[in-house]
């Protein structure tokens, strides 16, 4: 995914800044509940797993700085997902970030996600050598190792060229290292042995962004969207398309809806809706989006340029 950054005019994509290791987050889910909960960077290889005590309970340990997805499955109701900050803005003295996690039944995707379980332990039969060399770079990845995860997965899809969840792996670890256009073969070699896989599908969305062919990448995020109403990185790739498509009034219903799936989101939809209050004139809700992204970013790097916009904003300049 892209991240925005306002700064005057135009829209850039942005590596992360410096990060910081030695952050814990300590999660809650309610209604108290045991969940596998999985936890994935942003923007580098990075992904781990826990599973919830009987309270709902998480933890991870050792974070570094920065956005964070949190994806929760439960059995028999499918699996949620937000976006978490970590970093000093939201972290107490001994650095520790408290989340606690409110999900409604509507938060949480069933169907397509059962329906890949199924493809993938039943109807592909993927070997236990296959599921091995995937487990092994789910703990290289743990460990910020993505050259021997790489390594493992290449090893998986080779005995398994069916393994989706390894293709999809494989180009999320070409996209956080900037090889855009390996991540769009990857993906679209997961695409090539389940099409409705939905992971390399929004994937696959995301890339074609970043490489600017829009319309194509308005049709896989109308897909995403279609397969997942309520997932907000669907919703806040297709309002990125629509943006930069200048088609405003489309870009604004999809990333309002992303920001109200979740606030924190790591694509930042609330500075494109700034810029698109900005085009229209509306200053106060231009203010507005800003004020919401500063209450959910609170260590962004270019916080004190926002801040000055909003005063801008508040005081009736363009």
């Amino acid at each position: 995914m892209l991240r925005f950054l306002l700064a005057g005019i135009g829209t850039a994509a942005v590596l992360a800044g410096p990060v910081r290791a030695g952050y814990d987050l300590n999660g809650r889910i309610e209604p108290r509940t045991r969940a596998s909960v999985s936890i994935y960077s942003a923007t580098t290889p990075f992904a781990g797993v826990t599973l919830s005590d009987p309270a709902g309970r998480f933890h991870f340990k050792r974070l570094e700085a920065g956005a964070y997805t949190i994806a929760v499955f439960v059995a028999g109701r499918g699996q949620a997902r937000t976006t978490v900050e970590v970093g000093p803005g939201n972290a107490d003295t001994r650095n520790r970030v408290q989340l606690t996690l409110r999900f409604k039944d509507s938060d949480f995707s069933f169907g397509d996600v059962m329906r890949q379980n199924l493809v993938s332990a039943r109807a592909l039969k993927i070997p236990e050598r296959a599921r091995r060399e995937y487990q092994r770079a789910q703990r290289d990845l743990e460990k910020r190792d993505a050259n021997s995860a790489r390594l493992h997965l290449e090893k998986a899809v080779e005995i398994a060229p069916q393994f989706v969840a390894a293709w999809n792996g494989l180009g999320i670890i070409a996209y956080q290292s900037r090889e855009f256009g390996r991540a769009e073969e990857l993906f679209r070699q997961a695409l090539a042995q389940d099409q409705k896989a939905y992971e390399p599908l929004v994937n696959l969305g995301g890339v074609l962004i970043t490489l600017r062919r829009l319309e194509e990448a308005g049709e896989y995020n109308q897909r995403a969207v279609a397969l997942r109403p309520n997932d907000a990185l669907a919703n806040s790739q297709l309002g990125i398309t629509y943006f930069e498509l200048r088609q405003w009034n489309l870009a604004e219903q999809y990333l309002e809806r992303a920001r109200e799936l979740d606030p924190a989101h790591f694509s930042h939809p609330q500075l494109l809706l700034a810029r698109i209050h900005m085009r229209r004139g509306e200053s106060r809700q231009a203010a507005d989006a800003l004020k919401d992204f500063l209450q959910h970013h609170p260590d962004w790097p270019q916080a004190q340029q926002v801040r000055d916009t909003i005063a801008r904003l508040s005081s009736g300049a363009r």
